[in-house]
């Protein structure tokens, strides 16, 4: 009796220990505004990074959509997020005591491009022209994308006064920004509004061709994506570890890891930074 009761008590101490090692385990996801390859590429190296820095095993969780990561966010699923600026509001929302932490630096002053195909006969220029709906078709990138769709939306709005289902017989959500420049580029949408980040790394890259698709207005800045930490990171890995997290984007100087972003360096950001973002979402009916 007294062997069992001993085996007994060393399985649920094993049991305890295997949950322990999970419990360490620092997990985040992102946003999936761009080809999958491309974000494995980015956050595979960010993982690898902090587990060094943070001295605990850090695992990237990939996700299919923006609601996805914002889910697992509110879940526990992972602890931190690569967000953009209405996903992470959104996701603050839902699990109280939630921070944003860290943002590129080009993150402070975004911005979006609308694109055209080049048959529609329209060009760049200050302003978002009359022409421009005269066009059939207009897709943005997610429905929760903020560069993507929250202020390409707001800014369709504030120049034609109506909402984009009256300003074009059919308008579409690509799903990520790479696939949007793809769509209006082949034809299928005579018109978009991108991530203007993906649209200069693409064009770099030698993805997109000019002669197709261009860049015809690029809104005024706004800021968007950034890092959010769960608020009770602390209780679960111990006292300042939070500060750590943020240390570590902070004092992240990597040029490989920051290319891939594309971002110069990450700054330190504030819940207080997205108001912006979250009066814009409300005000246009996204966010109640």
């Amino acid at each position: 009796m007294r062997l069992k009761t001993l085996l007994t008590a060393a399985a649920a101490l094993l049991l305890v220990a295997c949950g322990q090692q999970k419990t360490d385990t620092f997990t985040f996801t992102a946003i999936p505004d761009q080809d999958e390859t491309q974000l494995v590429k980015r956050f595979g190296g960010i993982a690898d990074y902090l587990e060094e820095k943070l001295g605990v095993p850090v695992k990237y969780v990939p996700v299919k959509s923006y609601a996805a990561a914002i889910t697992a966010f509110r879940n526990n699923e992972v602890q931190m997020a690569w967000f953009g600026g209405l996903s992470g509001v959104q996701a603050r929302r839902l699990v109280p005591g939630s921070q944003a932490i860290a943002q590129g630096q080009e993150d402070t002053a975004f911005k979006s491009y609308f694109i055209a195909n080049t048959s529609t006969g329209l060009t760049r220029s200050d302003t978002l022209p009359d022409a421009f709906v005269e066009q059939p078709s207009f897709t943005f990138g997610s429905k929760g994308s903020t560069s993507g769709r929250l202020m390409p939306e707001f800014y369709l709005r504030q120049r034609f006064g109506q909402a984009p289902d009256a300003l074009f017989d059919k308008v579409g959500f690509s799903g990520d920004h790479s696939r949007t420049i793809a769509l209006v580029q082949s034809g299928a949408y005579a018109t978009g509004a991108v991530n203007y980040a993906v649209w200069d790394r693409e064009l770099k890259e030698g993805k997109i061709d000019t002669s197709k698709v261009r860049v015809i207005w690029e809104t005024p800045t706004y800021p968007d994506y950034h890092w959010t930490l769960r608020g009770d990171v602390d209780k679960r890995f111990g006292k300042g570890f939070s500060a750590q997290v943020t240390d570590a984007l902070i004092n992240l100087h990597d040029r490989k890891l920051l290319d891939v972003f594309p971002r110069s360096q990450f700054v330190p950001a504030s819940n207080d930074d997205y108001q912006p973002i979250e009066k814009t979402a409300t005000a246009i009916g996204l966010l109640d």
